[in-house]
């Protein structure tokens, strides 16, 4: 097959290269219309409980992770001109295309009795003019006096004030929503200028905008630093720019394709997808280092450029495609994953590495077939010393101290699988943020001050018309809440109980002693004050359905991680279950922590799915090329090792499995076993060419294929070693544990890999190994130059 795809390339190059530039101008129409993510994707399938939950929850009341908060530690809050000043922050905020609503301090609000029309009138506690301090103080005094906002926008005992910004929902969801949070800090910080002062910013939204701009300026780091180590590593072997302009060249239109497919299959830029473009530099420079070697070993062998391509494609196209099939496999397992995120992530990957390949393979010999062949200076790599030097003591290695490689590996193995026990699964909302980044020391403020960020909402349905309303609802809820006020991870609780004991206050004057849940007799003229009045209304449907059926209580809780979160979430359900009768009740605890948590569990189960998936399925294309399940076994020992190193590696240094972490193996997995295939490919050439010489047969293969193993390698590592100048912590692990597995995965490839071969040597090397279902051409056989019509023909 490989013979006719050669003479197909090599006859028809200018057809190929115009079909090429056509696909990658239309990629590239696509590239530039390529937009980041805006929005929040569920990790969570539609068809799970607590997605539904989420759903219907939503459907009642709306979404309730749409607020910016901005809060404040200052003591001298309630000086007039520093009043003042905040106040007129407020006002300016309120001005920013975006911004739908506005709570804080200032403009906080007071019912007033009315007993002639029987309502209560809303009105605010701090009026426009305010002239003096003292006055200032009589309404600082009011404002006080009322609980209902104590712990809602300030925290009396640490004098911390917050403000809580709605932005607009489908504002948030396209690219102006950078605008408007970039307005709001503008003003915030032109404040904290003013008044010396530190303000503190947080929320989801907040969250959502700074990360996408970390996530864009990332994109163009990464991709500009994959760049530079692949042109470094790419001259310091080959000592040519023509090696190094090319290789990069055929990278760069598969970043091309690859941006182009994002839009054309109606997908953004995520903190995943963004990583695509270095990605694929890294993984497919390897290609052109294996194209090259191989062009250069024939080259120097029979002096004839076209024939030397020719055998590139026949020799190495078999090998190098099943190393791409294999490395995208890795990245196509997280199709499975009912994560729109990593589904995106995987499709794109996967396919734009097969993709890569495609284009090393026509463009690498289609180009150097119109450039001068390789000159001695180009090919002295092949005698490098030192690399020559390092495979030579690798080969004594699995000559000599194949008993000692075996015990270090069975040590490794069993350190390995210690290890692994200590690994503890864990998610936090901020895990990839540094502890020292402005976004977690924030949210770690309000924590302290306000007891968390993360909305917590349970859901009463009372299964009947009114019943959200009645006085047994109401003591049922205060009996839940009086539970919940025991877990200190929570922030005081938000209901209609609040709104009620406000009325009651409002109704007894104003008199804080009466802030507390009306009795039977209170509750029917209580009520009718409060329903009367637009902003009453407001109030009061921001806590019950239309039809009074259902009600809600609002939580704020801590970023806790998963671990806790579910042992709180079984703790909710039994509080519930004890106040609320499943016949009469249906309570459901729901908001976007509960989303989060439950969506990190799933995911991680799905990724452990992921890497059995990828594994059967690498075993499997194994399979198919060697055609020998002892082969299999062994050509997989190698790479399942550092998998289990990286593990236990985790294990010791605490690394939680998390969603970040164990995609790590997935991909690594994929990549290291490239090394296995070419290695084994070239083997079993050499069989063919010393007649079953098993000694001589590995020692040949490692010699060629070590030196483009170690480079390849090279490049991998420090590949990948980018992702940890990443300032998520997620990408960070990534790049360190897939920088550490190929590293040893690689020493596993060229030490142990060929020590079993050597010790085993009948057991594995079989007939069947011989033969395989995909046949490998023939090293010796000669390529009839006259087939091709080729326009050098000088060559």
């Amino acid at each position: 097959m490989w013979i006719r795809v050669s003479g197909l390339i090599l006859r028809n190059k200018i057809l190929l290269l115009v079909i090429l530039a056509v696909i990658t101008l239309f990629f590239g129409y696509h590239a530039m219309r390529v937009e980041m993510s805006y929005s929040y994707s569920s990790m969570l399938p539609k068809k799970d409980k607590a997605y539904e939950d989420y759903q219907s929850f939503v459907k009642v009341f709306g979404e309730e992770g749409n607020i910016i908060i901005v809060g404040m530690q200052d003591s001298t809050f309630f000086q007039l001109e520093k009043f003042k000043k905040w106040r007129a922050l407020c006002n300016n905020l309120t001005n920013i295309d975006g911004v739908d609503n506005l709570l804080s301090v200032s403009n906080t609000y007071n019912l007033i009795k009315n007993k002639k029309e029987k309502k209560f009138e809303v009105r605010k506690i701090f009026p426009d003019t305010i002239a003096t301090q003292k006055e200032l103080a009589g309404y600082e005094k009011e404002f006080r006096s009322l609980p209902f906002y104590k712990g809602i926008v300030y925290n009396p005992e640490t004098s911390t004030y917050l403000l809580a910004i709605t932005v607009n929902k489908k504002k948030m969801k396209t690219k102006s929503r950078e605008k408007m949070v970039l307005s709001i800090q503008q003003l915030c910080h032109q404040f904290e200028s003013d008044e010396n002062v530190k303000l503190h910013y947080s929320g989801l939204p907040y969250i959502k905008v700074v990360n996408a701009i970390k996530i864009r300026r990332e994109l163009y780091l990464f991709s500009i630093l994959a760049l530079a180590i692949c042109i470094v590593v790419l001259f310091l072997f080959f000592r040519s720019f023509k090696a190094v302009i090319f290789p990069v060249i055929i990278v760069l239109i598969g970043v091309i394709w690859a941006l182009g497919m994002l839009h054309l299959f109606g997908f953004k830029i995520t903190i995943l997808s963004g990583m695509i473009p270095p990605l694929l530099i890294v993984i497919g420079i390897p290609n052109s280092i294996y194209m090259l070697n191989k062009f250069h070993h024939e080259y120097v062998s029979h002096g004839n450029k076209i024939k030397a391509l020719q055998r590139v494609i026949i020799k190495i196209g078999n090998a190098t495609f099943l190393t791409n099939l294999t490395t995208a496999s890795g990245f196509a397992t997280f199709i499975i994953v009912k994560s729109d995120i990593l589904k995106q992530f995987g499709i794109v990957a996967s396919l734009n590495i097969l993709g890569l390949f495609v284009l090393s393979l026509l463009l690498i010999p289609i180009i150097f077939s119109f450039i001068e062949p390789p000159s001695s200076r180009h090919v002295k790599h092949l005698d490098d010393k030192f690399v020559s030097g390092i495979i030579e003591r690798l080969m004594r290695i699995t000559q000599n101290h194949r008993t000692a490689v075996y015990i270090i590996t069975i040590a490794i193995l069993g350190l390995g699988i210690y290890g692994i026990t200590l690994i503890k699964s864990s998610g936090y909302m901020l895990d990839d943020v540094p502890k020292d980044d402005p976004v977690y020391v924030d949210l770690k403020f309000f924590e302290k001050n306000f007891d968390g960020l993360m909305p917590l909402e349970i859901m009463i349905d009372t299964k009947k018309p009114g019943g959200a309303m009645q006085l047994s609802t109401f003591r049922k809820i205060d009996q839940l809440e009086k539970k919940l006020a025991h877990y200190s991870e929570l922030s005081q609780p938000t209901s209609l109980l609040n709104l009620l004991k406000f009325s009651k206050q409002a109704f007894y004057n104003g008199h804080e002693k009466y802030y507390s849940l009306p009795n039977n007799r209170e509750k029917n003229f209580i009520l009718q004050y409060a329903a009367t009045g637009k902003k009453n209304s407001e109030m009061l449907h921001a806590f019950i359905d239309s039809t009074r059926q259902i009600t809600r209580i609002s939580i704020r809780i801590k970023d806790v991680g998963t671990t806790r979160m579910e042992e709180l979430y079984d703790d909710f359900n039994r509080d519930i279950a004890s106040v609320f009768p499943a016949d009469k009740y249906n309570v459901t605890v729901t908001g976007s922590s509960i989303t989060a948590f439950k969506g990190t569990q799933y995911l991680l189960k799905n990724l452990f799915t992921s890497l059995i998936l990828a594994i059967i399925l690498i075993s499997a294309f194994m399979a198919l090329m060697f055609s020998s399940w002892r082969m299999v076994i062994m050509s997989l020992t190698p790479n399942v090792i550092p998998l289990v190193f990286t593990a236990a590696i985790m294990g010791f240094a605490d690394i939680p499995i998390k969603a970040s972490t164990i995609l790590v193996f997935s991909i690594a997995f994929g990549i290291s076993v490239d090394n296995t295939i070419h290695f084994l490919a070239k083997y079993r050439q050499e069989l063919a060419a010393t007649n079953w010489n098993i000694k001589k047969s590995v020692t040949r293969a490692l010699k060629e294929t070590g030196v483009s193993m170690i480079y390849t390698s090279i490049v991998l590592f420090f590949g990948f070693g980018i992702f940890t100048l990443s300032t998520f912590g997620g990408t960070q692990a990534l790049g360190v544990l897939v920088s550490l597995t190929l590293l040893v995965a690689v020493l596993s490839n060229l030490i142990l890999l060929p020590s079993l071969l050597l010790t085993l040597d009948r057991i594995t090397t079989t007939k069947a190994f011989k033969e395989p279902l995909l046949n490998i051409y023939n090293e010796e056989e000669d390529i009839e130059l006259d087939e091709l019509e080729i326009q050098n023909k000088k060559e």
